[in-house]
């Protein structure tokens, strides 16, 4: 085969995808296992499961088989949410990490084994497979696993993302002999093989996760972290649960948005969303500074609340009641200075970071599932028997005794993962998710609002230009966008950066919107061009 160069010169544009089968995810492949499972009489769930066991093997900057997870889902009837977020080891306290980093230290490390929290993504797989799957759960891992021992191509975009993370990571436990082979990070075209996660995926099917949570892997897992230093234990395995959850809602427009409560950030979409509905978005121009400038602000309002009260339910000082009153994100729009860009504090409610596939089948049933390894390859730290890639979700936490998110045994950290879902008058009518750390809530409301208040399809509400708000009064702007929006934006004072890589920033989306009967008329489906991924349906 010749040398490609692989980079396109060219802009692609993508077409919605329209069928009454449908999955989306961020590698071709992965959609197609989910298809699979579709094709051979299985439903929604089993196509999701089966996308998110070989995002691990195909994805791994992003994801693994030592990732969190979490899952919104329509099983035809009801919408249920699903936590499957890790747990501090029982040895963690602010104390376990000043010993070990030094009295300055304010948070777990970012990487290495004193970052990693008990993974939760297999113990969802399993819970929803339990819950709500048709067919069996051995079943569900055969793609990931045929991936993972034959191989595959490596793809642009994770190519160019497992090539930028390697300097950092390349020493660490495990990575360079499961993700450098031949000493380096492989490249666009060359075949990867992962057979060590083979051998996990396996020991995963043939136990329904029992060897994950209780087996030969939490021992495997427990010994590695041990021996570098860590304190991951069998026992800290063998009490993790994931949590059954009811989403948090808001209204808009006419439809209900719904994310997973604390703690992970999706409520901070619901209160941007919250804070627009005192606006006639829609009758400013679409691309415009105006309507880009309110975004922008009531993005910016949320956070500063999120970023102050979310973490573990148990430890918040308000509730997500309080911080989604209607009157209290009317009080809160109130701050919004249409002609100013301002940098808020949080307010008083009292008063008042991946891969993301989403999968839709003709029955109705419709899931919104997310996993991540948090920061690209997480810990970087990479168990060798079975191939667990392991997160690094406990630099989430902080060592502040006062504040809400502070470490301790069993708790759960922020997070950033957040898969969302759209109804309307109690019906379903779109699954979807944005990844991308903090880049997530923001994506769900600027698509939402380009769908909601502007009428544009999720291909092209997918495909448009985003900013990125990231601390004080400074943005990022995609190069795409409107120069004379990015012109208006900087004399109101935001402090912008404009960036011609899309793959870094803003995020990527995959989109499923119901048409009307599943059985009929079917969905329409879109997957987000700054990334390998498709959607793909019968």
């Amino acid at each position: 085969m010749p040398k490609f160069d692989y980079a396109n010169p060219y802009t692609s544009h993508r077409i919605p995808v329209f069928a009454r089968n449908v999955v989306a995810t961020s590698h071709p492949l992965a959609a197609q296992a989910g298809l699979r499972m579709l094709a051979t009489g299985g439903n929604a769930v089993d196509a999701a499961i089966a996308t998110a066991a070989a995002m691990t093997v195909l994805e791994p900057v992003s994801n693994g088989l030592g990732s969190d997870a979490f899952c919104i889902l329509w099983d035809g009837t009801q919408l249920h949410g699903l936590n499957a977020s890790g747990r501090a080891p029982a040895a963690w306290t602010p104390g376990y990490f000043k010993r070990k980093y030094g009295d300055g230290a304010t948070a777990p490390p970012k990487r290495g084994l004193d970052s990693v929290t008990v993974p939760g993504a297999v113990s969802g797989w399993v819970a929803m497979s339990e819950r709500f799957g048709k067919l069996p759960f051995a079943d569900l891992m055969a793609p990931a696993i045929e991936m993972a021992e034959r191989g595959y191509l490596l793809p642009p975009v994770v190519q160019q993302k497992w090539a930028a993370a390697t300097p950092e990571l390349q020493s660490l436990p495990g990575f360079a002999e499961a993700f450098l082979p031949w000493g380096r990070a492989p490249e666009v075209g060359e075949l990867f093989q992962f057979k060590a996660a083979a051998r996990g995926l396996r020991a995963i099917a043939e136990s329904r996760g029992q060897a994950y949570y209780g087996g030969e892997m939490a021992e495997a897992i427990a010994r590695f972290a041990q021996s570098h230093g860590a304190s991951l234990t069998v026992k800290d395995f063998a009490n993790y649960q994931p949590e059954w959850v009811t989403p948090i809602a808001k209204n808009y427009r006419g439809h209900t948005l719904h994310e997973i409560p604390p703690n992970g950030q999706g409520i901070s979409a619901l209160m941007a969303l919250g804070i627009l509905d005192q606006f006639d978005v829609a009758g400013l121009p679409l691309d415009g500074v105006d309507s880009q400038h309110l975004q922008i602000e009531a993005m910016k309002l949320a956070f500063a609340d999120t970023y102050r009260y979310v973490a573990e339910p148990a430890s918040m000082a308000v509730t997500a009641e309080q911080m989604l009153d209607s009157a209290y994100l009317a009080s809160r729009a109130k701050l919004i200075d249409m002609k100013k860009a301002q940098d808020f504090g949080a307010g008083n409610p009292v008063k008042g970071g991946t891969i993301y596939l989403t999968a839709a089948d003709e029955s109705g049933m419709m899931v919104s599932f997310i996993q991540s390894n948090y920061m690209g390859f997480g810990s970087g730290c990479v168990e060798p028997t079975f191939g667990v890639s392991l997160q690094n979700r406990g630099h989430g936490f902080n060592l502040d005794a006062a504040s809400a998110n502070v470490v301790a045994p069993g708790k759960r950290p922020f997070h950033t993962i957040i898969p969302a879902f759209l109804t309307k008058d109690g019906q379903p009518v779109m699954s979807f998710g944005v990844m991308g750390a903090n880049m997530q809530p923001q994506g769900h409301l600027q698509t939402l609002v380009r769908m909601l208040d502007y009428g544009q399809n999720p291909q092209a509400a997918c495909d448009a230009p985003r900013w990125r708000f990231n601390a004080g009064l400074e943005i990022n702007v995609e190069a795409s966008l409107n120069p004379a929006t990015v012109q208006g934006l900087a004399a109101r004072g935001h402090q912008m950066e404009v960036i011609n890589d899309s793959y870094q920033d803003f995020g990527a989306g995959q989109f499923i919107w119901r048409a009307g009967d599943p059985a009929v008329e079917g969905y329409v489906a879109a997957s987000d061009a700054r990334r390998d991924g498709q959607a793909a349906g019968f």
